[in-house]
C-alpha cells in the first residue's frame, strides 16, 4: 500500500534529485504535488530544480564521495537520478545499503555505458541493433572503423546530448572523430562506440512506464536532432500498427529487462515495418517535453506517479502537438527573452523559461510548445512562435 505522510515529518516523504537542469525541474514539481519533500543536487548553484526544491547542494554527481555523504545525510525515500554523469558504482553501493535508486541503481550503471545497454539488448535480448564495434585505444579505434566502414557514427560510450558524437563521412574525418570522442566523454577520454549507418525512414522515442499495475506506452514521438541533440519533437509520429506493436514488443522487452518503476525513454528507428534498437533512458527525455502539452499527464506526472508506487490507468492523448528547443549562443550569466507578447499571440501556443543561469557556447534555456489539428500544423506553430522569440544577450 503506498502511504505519503505530510511534509518534513517522520511520516512524510523526502527524493534526492542527482541532477537539476529543466527535466529536473519539472519532476521536482509533480512530486511536490504529492506533498513530497525535495532536495535538489547539481554540480553548479542556480540549476532550474533548485528554484523551485525545499532544499539544494552543490557538488560534482562524478565525486563518489560527496554524493554517498549527501544522500546517507539526506536519507532520502527515493534517489532519483536526472542526468548521466553520476557515479553509478556509488549508487549500486547505496542501494544495496538500502537505498531506493529509481528505477534501480543496475539500470542507471546500464543505461547510463552505452556498451553495458547495447550488449544487453543485442547480445542478451537479441533485440535489433545497428552494427556496432568497441574500442579503447587508437589502434582499436582504427580497426573498429575499418570493420563498421564508412560512413559511421563515433559516440563516446558516457556522453549525453550529442557531446563527442561525430559522424565520418570519409577517411579525412577519421582523426578528428576519435580527438573529438575523447574530448567530449563525461569522464574524460576512454572507449567509443562505432556504429554503422542504418537505413530508416524516421526515429522515435517511445516513452514507457513501468508501474505497480503494468507498462504503458504513450503515443510515440518523433524528433529532429542535430549532432544528436534534440531541437524538435512531435507527438504522434505516424507509423504502421505493425511497426508500433514491434516498437511497444521491443521496449516492453528492455525495460522489463532493466526494472523498477518509473518512466523510460526508448529511442528506436523505423523503417517501414521494421524496427531497429537505439538507446534507452530510465528517466524522462527530452524529445518528451512535448507532452507538457499534448496529454493530461506529462512524462514527468508520469515518471512521479510511477516512483510513488501509484497506478497510470489511463492517459489522455490531447491531440497532435510539438516541441521546439530554445538554444541561445553566447557567454554570458545574463540574458532576457524578448517579443514574448507575439510569441504567446496564437492560440495552442505557449512556453516554458527554464531559468539556467549561465550560458557557455550555447544551451538549451527554453522550450515551446504548441498543438493543433496536425502534427505538421502543430509544428508550423512553434516554428512560428520561434522566429517572433528575441534573445539579449548581454
Amino acid at each position: 500500500m503506498a502511504n505519503i505522510g505530510t511534509t518534513f515529518t517522520k511520516s512524510g516523504k523526502k527524493a534526492v534529485l542527482c541532477g537539476s537542469g529543466e527535466l529536473g525541474k519539472e519532476v521536482a514539481l509533480e512530486l511536490q504535488r504529492y506533498g513530497v519533500e525535495v532536495v535538489a543536487l547539481d554540480k553548479y548553484a542556480n540549476a532550474p530544480a533548485m528554484h523551485v526544491a525545499h532544499r539544494s547542494h552543490v557538488l560534482s554527481m562524478l565525486d563518489g564521495d560527496a554524493l554517498e555523504s549527501v544522500i546517507r545525510e539526506e536519507k532520502p525515500d527515493y534517489v532519483i537520478p536526472e542526468i548521466e554523469a553520476i557515479a553509478t558504482d556509488r549508487l549500486v553501493k547505496l542501494e544495496a545499503d538500502g537505498f531506493n535508486v529509481v528505477p534501480t541503481a543496475q539500470a542507471t550503471k546500464i543505461t547510463m555505458n552505452r556498451e553495458g545497454i547495447r550488449r544487453l539488448a543485442a547480445e542478451t535480448l537479441e533485440i535489433p541493433t545497428s552494427p556496432y564495434r568497441f574500442a579503447q585505444t587508437r589502434e582499436e579505434f582504427d580497426k573498429a572503423v575499418a570493420e563498421i566502414g564508412i560512413p559511421c557514427v563515433v559516440k563516446p560510450v558516457m556522453s549525453s546530448s550529442g557531446h563527442g558524437q561525430t559522424t565520418i563521412k570519409s577517411p579525412a574525418d577519421i582523426d578528428k572523430a576519435w580527438t573529438v570522442s575523447q574530448e567530449g566523454g563525461r569522464a574524460g577520454s576512454g572507449k567509443v562506440i562505432v556504429e554503422g549507418f542504418v537505413k530508416f525512414d524516421y526515429e522515435i522515442t517511445l516513452l514507457t512506464v513501468r508501474h505497480c499495475a503494468g507498462t504503458t506506452f504513450l503515443q510515440p514521438i518523433g524528433h529532429h536532432q542535430v549532432n544528436g541533440d534534440y531541437r524538435e519533437s512531435w507527438q504522434p509520429q505516424a507509423m504502421s500498427q505493425q511497426a508500433l506493436e514491434l516498437a511497444e514488443a521491443i521496449a516492453k522487452s528492455i525495460t522489463d529487462a532493466l526494472g523498477g518503476y518509473g518512466i523510460f525513454g526508448v529511442e528506436l528507428f523505423v523503417k517501414g515495418d521494421e524496427v531497429i534498437f537505439s538507446e534507452v533512458s530510465p528517466r524522462p527525455h527530452d524529445t518528451g517535453m512535448v507532452t507538457m502539452i499534448s496529454q493530461d499527464m506529462s512524462e514527468f506526472g508520469l515518471h512521479a506517479r510511477a516512483i510513488l508506487g501509484l497506478p497510470i490507468p489511463e492517459v489522455k492523448f490531447y491531440g497532435p502537438s510539438a516541441s521546439k528547443a530554445i538554444v541561445v549562443e553566447g557567454n554570458t550569466t545574463e540574458y532576457e527573452f524578448c517579443n514574448l507578447e507575439q510569441v504567446l499571440e496564437e492560440p495552442g501556443v505557449q512556453i516554458r523559461l527554464f531559468g539556467k543561469p549561465e550560458i557557455a557556447g550555447h544551451r538549451r534555456v527554453g522550450v515551446i510548445l504548441a498543438t493543433d489539428e496536425s502534427v505538421a500544423g502543430a509544428l508550423a506553430k512553434v516554428e512560428r512562435a520561434y522566429e517572433k522569440l528575441q534573445v539579449k544577450v548581454y
